[in-house]
């Protein structure tokens, strides 16, 4: 049937709006014809780890041919503490803004944390990992590139001034974001 289908995982108080760039996304590659799933994460607002794995691992069961995940924010740690314990379970994967050590002192999300984990020995796909990140991210002030670009051994783009990298930040339809699932030689780009 599909060659490839695609998993897409918001953030923490994410309800999916409609304009934030993972909604175009979405809305993009199944005008494309591609099989797209979107979860509604359970307990947006209190999210609970292991909630989310098992969300995670229902929608993964679900998809056929090339699974593709793209993560923004919160989703992104939480695929990172998913394939700790179960490497792998992708064929590619967009890690967009995740959140670094000082945003887990905020205690809606402090479970979710990184601290601990074992970066460079995670295997997140079975091929290519691309980390989309902002070199002024509020939620992220240690600086994803090096935090986690740099022990994940992944393609990093940097997003100039791109803050979170959400709708208030601009990011409505992100073009490169789409062109990256359907060819993941693409490098995403700011959108100005």
């Amino acid at each position: 049937m599909w060659n490839r289908s695609f998993l897409i995982l918001h953030g923490v108080e994410n309800r999916r709006p409609e304009g934030h760039w993972q909604h175009e996304l979405a809305m993009g590659l199944r005008e494309r014809g591609e099989q797209v799933f979107y979860p509604q994460l359970p307990d947006t607002d209190q999210p609970s780890l292991d909630a989310w794995t098992e969300a995670i691992r229902a929608e993964l069961a679900l998809m056929r041919g090339e699974k593709v995940v793209v993560c923004h924010s919160l989703a992104s740690v939480a695929w990172m503490r998913f394939a700790a314990t179960d490497p792998a379970p992708a064929d590619r994967v967009l890690l967009a803004s995740p959140p670094g050590p000082v945003a887990f002192e905020w205690n809606v999300i402090a479970e979710f944390t990184t601290v601990g984990l074992d970066l460079a020995s995670l295997q997140l796909a079975n091929g290519p990992t691309r980390l989309a990140c902002s070199d002024a991210d509020p939620y992220c002030v240690e600086g994803a590139a090096e935090h986690y670009g740099r022990p994940l051994g992944c393609e990093v783009d940097v997003i100039p001034g791109g803050g979170h990298i959400a709708l208030d930040d601009g990011y409505g339809p992100w073009p490169s974001a789409l062109n990256w699932c359907l060819d993941p030689a693409v490098r995403l780009s700011p959108n100005h």
